[in-house]
């Protein structure tokens, strides 16, 4: 497996790999893997993915770690899948259900969809979640959620959503699934952007799946499989 993480083939340059992260390992957890395999120490990435979360990371080797910052900042795109009709508390299918609404068939129109997706494109400001590690007061808003103290405020994020595609529509279960494509800014949380969708066609709505297609012009599909 060493040899296989030293395999050129996977790098922008020296130093700099493209890993794919799989469903259920944290982004911390991959450095953690690459580090018991390479034997390498010295180990940073350009940006986080939830343990639900998979796709394309940017890892840092060695002295790569001094030429990590120029991959952080660039754009990403994401295939979600988003519940229609369901909002948690950490705005994904991991947390407690927050609110549940019956669906309505007619309601379930793809045009509506498009119509509100249209509606965020550009920069807009939103609340950043509270799962989340952006820190209020010095402290990550995700640590307030889970010692269940409320923040002193909640500050608000610049998101940017480039574009969009509407890419399916089913039913599961009891509620509607329904997949998007979307290229967006560095920085933009794709579970706020499910809850304000959702609250655009009056459905709570949350992330059942989310895959990392792409950060800047570098694919997943590149990228090296170890787990």
């Amino acid at each position: 497996m060493k040899n296989i993480i030293l395999d050129k083939k996977y790098y922008i340059e020296d130093g700099i790999i493209m890993l794919h992260k799989p469903v259920g390992i944290s982004s911390f957890g991959l450095v953690s893997l690459v580090k018991k395999i390479t034997g390498i120490k010295k180990i940073g990435h350009s940006g986080t993915l939830d343990p639900l979360a998979s796709g394309l990371m940017i890892l840092g080797i060695g002295d790569g770690t001094k030429k990590i910052k120029n991959y952080i900042g660039l754009d990403k795109s994401y295939i979600a899948e988003i519940i229609i009709g369901r909002s948690t508390t950490t705005g994904d299918i991991e947390g407690d259900i927050v609110d549940e609404k019956d669906i309505c068939i007619s309601d379930m129109d793809k045009s509506t969809f498009s119509n509100a997706f249209n509606s965020f494109l550009g920069k807009k400001y939103y609340d950043a979640p509270l799962y989340s590690a952006v820190k209020v007061l010095g402290k990550p808003l995700y640590k307030y959620a889970r010692n269940g103290e409320v923040p002193p405020f909640i500050p608000k994020k610049e998101m940017y959503l480039k574009n969009f595609e509407i890419l399916d529509l089913y039913k599961y279960n009891k509620i509607f699934i329904l997949k998007v494509y979307v290229g967006v800014g560095s920085g933009t949380y794709i579970r706020t952007l499910a809850e304000e969708f959702g609250k655009k066609i009056n459905y709570p709505a949350s992330i059942k799946s989310l895959y990392r297609v792409s950060i800047d012009n570098f694919q997943d599909k590149d990228s090296l499989r170890i787990k």
